[in-house]
């Protein structure tokens, strides 16, 4: 493990470094928190006042870059009140910084070696239902996949918006969500809405069922032009499992080829 991809604390979480272009300062009202963008907050900045108060997050996302230019972005603790204590790339280093940290906020990126977002939240459940000091997490993905979005949100995420968002709108969200509010990008509350409004069960995916977490890990990079070397960085695997996996996917799909793959991911919003 190099030292990039170990887990990260910090006893300070001002790092002043150039932002990645996957948060842009100009994003569109996609990125936006239902109804609260750019409002005022309980710990926010107004022009010549510092915070009010300091909220204590840790980054869990696969891209180191990425990883950067979020802190670069929020980290400016004097002036967002938000305090970068660690990040991670993968499900047993996050479980190992946000243990080590208890953080207020985890800002979680869905797809992650090891198995994913929601395989970090199950393992974090004691955290998070600590009455005296919760850990919530609000979910920073690329994806706006409705199975993505209800997965994480019905394993106790408090909130989920889009890489789109601005900096200014992930400090009012990741206070919101310290406060224990939920938060979400427009277009996703509507997927939550659908998702709860009835008592129903959601309807089940049988084909999708048959597949593991590894395997939907897999037919997700797949369906979006990977390469089997690409897929196998991405996923800390050999390029040897990678196709055993692509097979294996195939077979319980009944697919013959990898455009069919796509198709039919395509189809039920896995891109």
């Amino acid at each position: 493990m190099t030292d990039d991809e170990k887990p990260r604390q910090y006893a300070g979480g001002n790092v002043d470094e150039g932002r990645t272009d996957e948060m842009s300062s100009d994003a569109a009202q996609d990125g936006r928190t239902g109804g609260t963008a750019g409002g005022g907050r309980a710990g926010g900045g107004q022009a010549g006042d510092g915070p009010a108060r300091t909220v204590r997050v840790v980054l869990v996302d696969d891209h180191r870059m990425f990883r950067t230019g979020v802190q670069a972005e929020i980290g400016r603790t004097d002036e967002t009140g938000v305090e970068v204590v660690g990040e991670a790339a993968d499900v047993d280093q996050a479980v190992t910084v946000i243990t080590a940290t208890r953080p207020e906020v985890v800002l979680l990126d869905v797809h992650l070696p090891g198995g994913g977002g929601v395989e970090v939240l199950r393992r974090s459940a004691s955290l998070m239902a600590d009455p005296e000091r919760p850990v919530r997490f609000l979910a920073l993905s690329v994806s706006d996949a409705a199975e993505d979005v209800i997965g994480v949100i019905r394993g106790g995420a408090r909130g989920y918006v889009t890489k789109t968002i601005t900096g200014t709108d992930l400090v009012d969200a990741i206070f919101r969500v310290s406060e224990g509010d939920a938060v979400f990008s427009p277009r996703l509350a509507g997927f939550v809405l659908d998702a709860f409004a009835s008592t129903d069960a959601p309807p089940v995916d049988e084909d999708l069922d048959r597949l593991t977490q590894r395997e939907r890990e897999v037919l997700r990079l797949i369906a979006r032009g990977y390469a089997y070397k690409e897929i196998a960085k991405q996923l800390f695997i050999s390029v040897k499992t990678v196709e055993s996996h692509v097979s294996a996917v195939l077979r319980k799909l009944q697919l013959s080829n990898r455009h069919e793959l796509t198709r039919w991911a395509t189809a039920r919003r896995l891109v």
